[in-house]
């Protein structure tokens, strides 16, 4: 990403959580999660998901005489992640029909969502399980059964649509969106100076991994172990079309990460 990019990047992604925050509690508070008793006007299927919710906040550490705040972000990242990630499919040409396994566009898509009467996320949401992205998109996730106001849910797909193609297609725009998307969250904890716990853990170190970083790592590990390896049963040790850029090597052409001597010998049993 260009540096205007990841910036409008930023921007949106800390805007979208703002919105998809106050849309997920608006949407809790509704459903009567952040009180001990439901109230009347719910319905036997937003009953049902209120118990659920309540049961998920409690699991995600929240307490039921509070404000459910893990539950609030829970149910705010989901929303937002799953319209982010459904357009990168859509624009990378990934979300296949699945009776004909043809890729389809954003109008395609939205196109069949209103002729079954549905949100567009839903329709990529649902092929895209198909597809077996179910980590992704997980049907029985009851965050994702929350449904957010159309006031909010419109603000995001505003946000969403604000973001130029080529932002979809860069590769590393993904890893800079869980970056931003935590940026503030970071910036409280490191501003508290509070001892880092499980609260504070995601924020505080979830940190897009740049590509150099990758490469260093793979190549004084998996690099490590073949340079060894090779080196042990005197062959070369470079690699077809491959040249090693972060691979460290001692003075007698050793790895200096060590040779690993514990992992397989060969390549298809490691």
């Amino acid at each position: 990403l260009s540096k205007d990019l990841r910036r409008q990047l930023n921007n949106t992604v800390a805007d979208a959580r703002k919105i998809a925050e106050e849309g997920a509690e608006q949407s809790l508070h509704r459903l009567a999660v952040d009180v001990s008793r439901a109230h009347d006007a719910l319905t036997k299927e937003e009953t049902k998901l209120r118990v659920s919710l309540r049961a998920h906040a409690k699991q995600l550490g929240d307490r039921l005489d509070q404000r459910p705040v893990r539950l609030i972000q829970a149910v705010a990242y989901e929303h937002w992640h799953q319209l982010l990630f459904a357009r990168f499919l859509i624009e990378n040409d990934l979300l296949l029909r699945p009776e004909h396994g043809v890729a389809l566009s954003l109008d395609e898509v939205k196109e069949i969502a209103l002729g079954e009467n549905r949100e567009w996320v839903e329709v990529a949401a649902d092929y895209a399980q198909r597809m077996l992205l179910r980590r992704v998109f997980q049907p029985d996730d009851p965050a994702l059964r929350v449904s957010l106001s159309p006031e909010k849910r419109q603000q995001l797909e505003a946000k969403l649509n604000s973001l130029p193609r080529e932002l979809f297609l860069a590769v590393d725009s993904l890893g800079w969106v869980y970056q931003f998307w935590q940026k503030d969250a970071k910036k409280a904890v490191n501003e508290s100076e509070v001892k880092i716990g499980a609260d504070e853990l995601a924020p505080a170190t979830q940190l897009f991994t740049e590509d150099y970083m990758v490469l260093f790592l793979l190549e004084n590990t998996l690099g490590a172990w073949w340079t060894a390896k090779r080196r042990a049963e005197g062959k070369d040790t470079k690699l077809l079309g491959y040249e090693w850029t972060y691979l460290r090597l001692n003075d007698d052409g050793s790895p200096a990460a060590g040779s690993f001597d514990t992992w397989p010998r060969t390549t298809r049993e490691l």
